[in-house]
């Protein structure tokens, strides 16, 4: 399908890449985008060849927060409902049963911090750069940036970004955990595809299954957690992909997953 504000490119052995393609708008989101996210990430989802879903800037930034222009005489309703698309599209993103990995190529402040809080994995090039200056324009994080982050490193570090518009490097963003690794630019897609290889050898069904133990359990108590977790668990062994990975560990070979 074709799109105004991303592109969406299909690669081998079910990696999908969706690309933020404004760049002479540093890809900054708008209601446009954020419509567009949400379908290509439902598309996604309902499409059983796609397992990993990349994220990524066209240009020199992954993306520089939301459109400015586009809300700034926006009304309280009209602003909610632009906010609330982007919410409804990270949260797609973030309860898919596919393995949703930001590969960060420049700035990400604002949205695109918050774009790329809701994927599963975080790489980032060296030059990133991460904030969100929303208080510095009246106004404060809309796009999830005040739930993931805290759940990510803790209250006190999530505040001091939101409340400071603390921009952080790519190293300190490593620090403080919200990457998962850094790299040169040159060679930061080459490590995203390599982790998504990883993932692509794995049992896909488990793999789903694991984002839904963490994704539901990460939103109740530790005793409701755990019991999300055993009934996960023992659905692994009703698939016939359980039976084929602990048949090639016997057999002390490499497994073929069919994902069934």
């Amino acid at each position: 399908m074709s799109y105004e504000t991303i592109i969406v490119n299909a690669k081998e052995n079910g990696l999908l890449e969706i690309l933020l393609n404004r760049p002479n708008q540093l890809n900054a989101l708008n209601q446009k985008m954020f419509e567009e996210i949400l379908d290509a990430v439902t598309a996604a989802e309902l499409d059983e060849n796609v397992k990993v879903v990349v994220f990524s800037g066209q240009g020199k930034a992954f993306a520089a927060g939301a459109d400015i222009t586009s809300i700034m005489n926006a009304s309280a309703v009209e602003v909610s409902g632009v906010a609330k698309t982007g919410l409804d599209a990270f949260r797609k993103i973030e309860s898919m049963n596919k393995v949703a990995i930001a590969a960060v190529n420049g700035i990400a402040f604002g949205g695109g911090f918050e774009l790329a809080l809701c994927c599963d994995l975080r790489v980032a090039s060296s030059n990133a750069k991460f904030a969100l200056p929303e208080t510095g324009l009246g106004i404060m994080p809309g796009s999830g940036g005040t739930q993931r982050l805290p759940r990510l490193v803790g209250k006190a570090r999530a505040l001091e970004i939101i409340l400071t518009g603390k921009t952080l490097t790519a190293q300190e963003a490593l620090e403080w955990g919200i990457l998962n690794s850094v790299c040169s630019p040159g060679e930061l897609m080459d490590e995203v595809h390599r982790i998504a290889g990883s993932i692509l050898a794995k049992g896909q069904i488990a793999i789903g299954y694991a984002l839904e133990a963490v994704d539901k359990g990460l939103q109740t108590d530790i005793d409701t957690g755990l019991s999300i977790e055993n009934r996960l668990f023992a659905l692994c062994f009703a698939t016939q992909d359980q039976k084929e990975g602990m048949k090639a560990f016997a057999e002390k070979r490499p497994p073929a997953f069919q994902g069934r």
